[in-house]
């Protein structure tokens, strides 16, 4: 009995001792680091006013929401936009006041054919290889070849007579000669008031790019000038830019402006541009028709189509055939093909001031058996005037 109560007891003591040992490793142990505090995080600035820098924002006043009007919701609430503000009606140049200053651009760029004649009708003599000489100057300057044998064979003639030429003299023959063929008595009003009716009817035609409804722009600027009201006919629908172009010109002068949708019917834009024009009491109503490849039979007959319906409301006073007279004789081509589609009344010949061939005059009215009535001498909005003969001469040959 003894033995085993000292067994315990040796026991206890040997458990002892080992948890104390164990105890005493841990305690020697290093424990990990506390976590760091948080730090302390300092707001940033706020961002500076306009015109501030950047320094710490300042205390403004607020409002709390007791003091802030809200909407009940009975109403919406409508954002009042400012209103568009109209275009400046402009007061296009008178034209006589234009005819001055053009005639002064024209003489500039054309006088290179008369000044040519001159000297060569100067030289003391005139043999056949002189004529030869005039004849060249006259065709490459677009005059055509029947009017410059014509031409040719009158000065032939008149100079033969004349004997002793001055320089004053040749000056005076050869502006009579170039009246005779230019045509001083053809009627070049472009008629927009007939006498029984009103609005006058005016369609414009030509090829695209040879400036038509631009031309028409103008036209519509002259007409305004000259103390006539003016409706404008969008009937170009092929071309996407066309309408917002017309548009733009008729705004300009405070010319009302008639268009259909893209693509649309052309007829029907000008049939309604001259009903437009009838309920408004408008002198004159414009159409700008769709540019034509004279090739292609059936855009052209398109065009009489056009032609046809309008005059359901009454006839077309005018047909302005619009013309480029930097393209010589393909001009002439297309002047003829149009002339067998619609009735063309009157010609209008654009970029004159930019080619010295001021023959085109001559031969176009010769083609067509009408004459030029209008001239365009730049790309200004008041840069289109009437056609007169003495002074288109006067340019040829020099003043």
């Amino acid at each position: 009995m003894d033995i085993v109560i000292l067994a315990v007891v040796i026991a206890v003591v040997v458990l002892g001792a080992l948890g104390g040992l164990i105890v005493g490793s841990r305690r020697k142990k290093q424990l990990p680091p506390p976590p760091p505090a948080a730090p302390d995080i300092t707001a940033p600035p706020a961002e500076p006013h306009v015109g501030d820098e950047a320094e710490t924002p300042r205390e403004e006043p607020r409002r709390t929401i007791e003091e802030v009007d809200l909407p009940d919701g009975s109403a919406p609430v409508v954002v009042e936009e400012p209103p568009a503000e109209a275009p400046e009606i402009e007061i296009p140049e008178p034209t006589a006041g234009r005819l001055v200053r053009l005639r002064t651009r024209l003489s500039r760029s054309q006088n290179a054919l008369g000044k040519g004649l001159l000297i060569l009708l100067s030289r003391e003599h005139l043999d056949e290889d002189t004529w030869e000489e005039i004849e060249d100057t006259l065709l490459t300057a677009d005059v055509g070849v029947q009017p410059t044998q014509e031409l040719v064979g009158r000065l032939r003639e008149r100079v033969k007579v004349l004997g002793t030429r001055t320089p004053e003299e040749l000056r005076t023959l050869l502006r009579e000669e170039l009246l005779t063929l230019v045509g001083r008595d053809m009627d070049r009003v472009v008629k927009t008031e007939p006498e029984d009716r009103k609005p006058g009817i005016v369609m414009v035609v030509g090829v695209n790019g040879t400036g038509k409804t631009t031309t028409t722009g103008k036209l519509a600027r002259v007409l305004v000038a000259d103390g006539q009201s003016v409706v404008l006919g969008a009937a170009d629908t092929f071309r996407a830019a066309a309408a917002d172009q017309l548009q733009t010109w008729g705004e300009r002068v405070g010319a009302h402006t008639v268009r259909g949708p893209e693509a649309g019917d052309p007829a029907s834009v000008a049939f309604d541009a001259v009903k437009e024009g009838k309920e408004m009491g408008a002198n004159v109503v414009l159409i700008d028709t769709a540019g034509r490849l004279h090739t292609k039979t059936g855009l052209m007959d398109e065009l009489g189509k056009v032609k046809r319906v309008v005059e359901k409301h009454a006839p077309v006073d005018e047909v302005l055939l619009v013309l480029d007279a930097t393209t010589g004789q393909n001009g002439l081509v297309q002047a003829r093909v149009f002339s067998e589609v619609v009735d063309i009344t009157g010609i209008v010949l654009t970029k004159l001031d930019g080619t010295a061939k001021g023959g085109i005059v001559v031969a176009v009215q010769r083609e067509l058996g009408v004459p030029v009535k209008l001239i365009g001498l730049g790309e200004g909005a008041d840069d289109l005037a009437p056609f007169e003969p003495e002074a288109f001469v006067d340019a040829l040959i020099g003043e």
